[in-house]
């Protein structure tokens, strides 16, 4: 998920639409991507995707910096467009790649902008309900159903999905956060532990602050990019 910057508009007209949707297009030509569901929302993108050979952060960055560029020129504006780094999580089994896809495509209806899935244009419903997909690959859901009617009444069923939602990064000085974690935890101890046991504690100090993975690396000394893997 890619959410503009003070929630700002990231879409200001039809054509910028069509530019998001060109760049995912375009990372689709030059890669091993398969690309599952979208959803381009006025404020935010929802992205579901699968990469054989590269890094899922280098592929959505390809697609945010060339769309920011764009929109940047287009409107004589300068600075980030985007909120911070994208938001991600694992999908790792069919039924929830199925509540994914769903989640994505009532985005529009759960957040009052259509009453129908179908009511909405700029989402990949259209590409599983047609008879022509462009961008993503509709038959490995498809292919969970006996027909398009029973997909249609799955992705228009009621539900309380919620999948990754956006939740702000909460601030603190580093050395409130430096308390706040000392106070239930000895960060010394993360440089001897195991692999799986320190994973397991950042993951727990990450939930348990809110705070950024930027900052966290630096008040823990451990690398961002392991945080951000976990």
């Amino acid at each position: 998920m890619l959410r503009g910057i003070d929630k700002r508009k990231i879409f200001l007209s039809k054509s910028d639409y069509e530019r998001f949707l060109y760049y995912i297009e375009k990372v689709k030509e030059n890669n091993s991507v398969t690309v599952y569901a979208y959803c381009l929302m006025p404020n935010h993108v929802h992205i579901l995707l699968k990469s054989e050979t590269e890094e899922v952060g280098n592929i959505i960055r390809r697609i945010s910096v060339g769309y920011a560029q764009y929109h940047n020129i287009k409107n004589g504006r300068t600075g980030h467009l985007f909120q911070n780094r994208f938001r991600s999580e694992p999908v790792n089994d069919d039924n929830y790649f199925l509540s994914v896809l769903r989640y994505i495509h009532q985005n529009p209806v759960k957040a009052g902008f259509v009453n129908l899935v179908s009511g909405y244009k700029w989402s990949s419903y259209y590409e599983y309900i047609g008879n022509q997909s462009r961008l993503v690959d509709t038959s490995f859901a498809l292919n969970f159903f006996p027909n398009l009617t029973r997909f249609k009444e799955f992705m228009n069923q009621q539900n309380e999905d919620k999948c990754l939602e956006y939740q702000p990064e909460i601030r603190y000085t580093d050395e409130e956060l430096e308390i706040i974690i000392s106070s239930s935890f000895d960060s010394d101890k993360l440089k001897y532990m195991d692999i799986k046991a320190r994973n397991m504690a950042l993951k727990k100090i990450k939930e348990d602050t809110g705070a950024g993975n930027r900052q966290l690396s630096r008040v823990l000394g451990i690398g961002r990019g392991i945080i951000e893997r976990i």
